[in-house]
């Protein structure tokens, strides 16, 4: 997709440029012409696509979403015999464990696109001596993200004085405990056992990490006797999300409050409006099974012929707008209209992702991911053209605007949890779980793709670009981190809850966190620059 010249690509950029006045850059996304552009308009397309695919992130995320919820509802039937009456009793259980749903779908998915931009910054590096900046940059710039300005949206979701809290705190403690060990074992690598150098074996440790964090979560989510925290668990509903909680469109991003009877521009909203119907949303889990359902005022059944109605159906919802009242305020409308405008494109392309009645969900739930990927892919690209055409240097793009970015699914999915659920729990998992899978497996699968590479065919260990820049973040990340574990448990003792309460507090600790996000992108910067 990119131009061939990579002579003059981002990678061999660094240090900042004030102006455009640097070396021409000869890389170019679609068509040589591009070239012949100014540098200045070239940055701002660029810099305007890369917010496109941000925006088409967003979009994927509402199927992948619904994807994953029809995968944690499935059950199974389970036969008891009663060996003194040997009465049969039939009841149905959850296939996937609470927490371990929390853990692999929910943050894994949603990470999703940072994996995905890091795997390929490193596929595109194989063979070279050193790592690609771009994937780790990134992913801890999103763990950054993911700490600070989703929970700051997270405290203000819930209503006003409504109380979410976590219900299973030790579970909570253990993914805790494996996030911040994470980027303790990263600064570990860098700076302690091999500075500068990451070897074969420290990237298996780092992917296996990963599976430890499951099994521990699961022992404490089970209470296993002498391997588990002592916490009690509080009331936690069964269903990850449940039934009756309504949910808005994925094109609805703007919508008002008529609970506090005033409009307010909700700009995390993304699940669709037809989901919102009940009878749209009690569609069966099961493989097209035999039910009807009210669609277009007539009865149809769930069979083959009906998965193909509910497919046709989203081509043809990718080019409707919702309906708007008139007595809605104009200005409102017309950003509404304009961003389901830029929504169309996007919302007709990931029409093809299979409805996600089928397979329980699996299916979509790939497809989905597979889009990510792609949109991924293209963000890259930009992101080395960008770094070109402006001699920004690539690590300062990936702290600040990939990031947030790529974080964008992150922040979308605790909103809704913290919307839907009656406790905090998956909220503030998937921010968690979200941080150790951008190290275990967001890092830990691209370094041991080039270590593996490497050591086989070069003999050599991979070499880590501005190593000191990437430790130094690090440390920041822990202290600010610190800062917010501290608010959440002063929350928690004073409020009973973590999420929610009072509007002036929830406010008043959502400008607090976000201050200490800036404080990081600002820190981190300044020291990759090499200015502190």
């Amino acid at each position: 997709m990119m131009g061939s010249n990579h002579n003059h690509s981002a990678e061999s950029i660094h240090g900042i440029s004030s102006s455009f006045g640097h070396e021409k850059c000869e890389s170019y996304l679609i068509f040589r012409c591009e070239v012949s552009l100014g540098d200045g308009f070239r940055a701002c397309l660029y810099f305007l696509g890369l917010g496109y695919c941000f925006i088409g992130l967003s979009a994927i995320t509402a199927r992948f979403f619904r994807s994953m919820e029809n995968i944690v509802k499935h059950t199974r039937m389970v036969v008891e015999i009663n060996p003194s009456t040997n009465e049969e009793t039939v009841r149905h259980e959850k296939v996937w464990n609470y927490t371990i749903a929390d853990i692999t779908l929910l943050a894994f998915g949603t990470s999703f696109p940072q994996i995905s931009l890091a795997t390929i910054d490193a596929i595109r590096n194989i063979g070279q001596l050193y790592a690609g900046g771009l994937g780790p940059g990134t992913l801890v710039g999103s763990a950054a993200f993911d700490l600070f300005p989703i929970h700051a949206v997270c405290v203000v979701v819930p209503k006003a004085g409504e109380l979410k809290k976590i219900s299973d705190l030790g579970v909570w403690l253990v993914e805790l405990f494996w996030s911040f060990w994470a980027y303790i074992w990263l600064y570990i690598i860098l700076e302690v056992w091999t500075p500068n150098v990451v070897t074969l074996w420290e990237a298996s440790l780092t992917v296996l990490q990963f599976g430890l964090l499951l099994m521990h979560a699961y022992v404490q989510d089970k209470h296993w006797r002498y391997l588990s925290l002592p916490f009690a668990r509080s009331e936690r509903p069964e269903d990850w999300v449940p039934e009756e909680a309504a949910s808005c469109d994925d094109t609805e991003v703007f919508e008002t409050n008529e609970d506090e009877n005033r409009r307010i521009i909700d700009i995390f909203s993304i699940h669709s409006a037809r989901e919102a119907d009940p009878e749209y949303r009690k569609l069966p889990q099961n493989d097209l099974a035999e039910s009807s359902i009210e669609q277009s005022s007539k009865k149809i059944r769930l069979g083959e012929s009906h998965v193909l109605s509910i497919w046709k159906q989203q081509f043809v919802d990718a080019f409707k707008f919702a309906e708007w009242t008139k007595s809605n305020n104009t200005y409102l409308w017309l950003a509404k209209i304009s961003w389901q405008a830029l929504l169309v494109p996007w919302r007709l392309l990931f029409a093809l992702v299979p409805p996600y009645q089928i397979a329980h969900g699996w299916i979509a739930f790939i497809c989905s991911l597979c889009f990510i990927s792609g949109v991924a892919y293209i963000i890259t690209q930009l992101t080395d053209l960008i770094s070109c055409v402006t001699g920004i240097n690539q690590y300062v793009i990936a702290f600040t605007a990939l990031a947030a970015g790529t974080s964008w699914p992150d922040l979308v999915a605790s909103k809704i949890a913290a919307e839907r659920q009656t406790t905090a729990d998956s909220a503030i998992a998937n921010i968690t779980c979200s941080n150790s899978v951008n190290i275990y497996i967001g890092i830990g699968f691209p370094w041991l793709i080039d270590t593996l590479y490497n050591f086989i065919a070069l003999g050599e260990p991979l070499r880590i670009k501005n190593a000191n820049g990437l430790s130094f973040s690090l440390l920041v990340f822990f202290c600010t981190s610190a800062g917010c574990i501290a608010v959440l448990v002063l929350r928690r003792v004073t409020l009973g809850a973590e999420l929610g309460g009072p509007r002036l507090w929830g406010w008043l600790t959502s400008v607090y966190l976000m201050m200490l996000w800036i404080i990081f992108v600002v820190l981190s910067s300044l020291s990759v620059l090499g200015i502190i």
